[in-house]
């Protein structure tokens, strides 16, 4: 029997992660879409990879349940990445909330409850968490901790209370991390290790959907004057997230790794300063 690698979202960053560490292991490769967790599958089945797929919808607590269930059916979780998640440019404040903030944070919460000892773990966050002003310690406790079912009930998640899409992800994703932080604790009890990466712009379907959304000239000007001059691949994520995820980076968890090219650090202090 072998070991299981649990991948939700099989997007391009999703798929580049598993092939650096899905050799030897069973895939099960989950998605919204049916359709493209099947045609993830079959890519990674094609190139030498065991994959099987699995229809998932992470805002959904009975899903991620059949879609564990279904996992340890063929062996032993070890290994899981998450990188599901939707745009601001296409989703709505509501769905933002739905599947990146509570979706996320109750999918950490179930697989933590069945990874292996020694386990191991990255979820896909975004740089947009760390260009957020702080929240306050109060606020950033609130986010780690509170029960999952109760998020909704915390008073600056409330719809009324968010200016628009990109303050839902951003709140979102400062969530995500903090969740990896909180959670860190929890699965250090059976050795187990989980931490987040926050990648910048990088090309792919998504990326260029916000490439061509209300907010496209904004990211343009981002990466062309960020120190790399330029926006990132899958593969560099998955290149990060193979050295995380190895035994050699044993004392790191509960971390998160913003991978951008140095566009927050020109967003605060270069070109192009934000509007105050």
């Amino acid at each position: 029997m072998k070991n299981i690698l649990v991948l939700t979202g099989a997007g391009q960053i999703g798929l580049a992660i598993a092939r650096r560490i899905g050799t030897g292991m069973k895939i099960i490769v989950s998605d919204n879409s049916a359709s493209n967790a099947a045609s993830a599958a079959l890519l990674l089945n094609n190139g030498g990879f065991d994959a099987v797929e699995l229809s998932c919808d992470i805002s959904s607590k009975e899903s991620v349940a059949e879609l564990i269930k279904f996992a340890k059916n063929l062996g032993p979780i070890t290994a899981f990445v998450n990188a599901a998640g939707v745009s601001p440019s296409q989703a709505s404040i509501e769905t933002i909330l739905e599947v990146d903030l509570y979706g996320t944070a109750m999918l950490l919460e179930e697989i933590g409850k069945v990874i292996e000892p020694n386990g191991v773990a990255v979820t896909i966050s975004s740089q947009s968490g760390h260009r957020m002003p702080a929240l306050g310690e109060e606020k950033d406790r609130l986010l780690a901790t509170t029960p999952v079912e109760e998020l909704f009930s915390l008073d600056f998640l409330q719809p009324k209370n968010i200016s628009n899409t990109l303050h839902a992800y951003q709140l979102a994703k400062r969530c995500n991390v903090k969740r990896v932080m909180a959670e860190a604790v929890k699965w250090g009890t059976k050795k187990a290790r989980i931490n987040s990466i926050s990648p910048g712009i990088i090309v792919t379907p998504l990326a260029i959907d916000e490439f061509n959304g209300p907010r496209g000239g904004f990211y343009k000007e981002m990466f062309a004057k960020c120190p790399a001059g330029r926006p990132g691949t899958a593969d560099e994520v998955a290149d990060l997230a193979q050295l995380i995820m190895d035994p050699r980076s044993s004392f790191i968890t509960g971390s998160d790794f913003l991978i951008d090219g140095g566009a927050t650090a020109s967003y605060f202090y270069g070109p192009p300063q934000p509007k105050h």
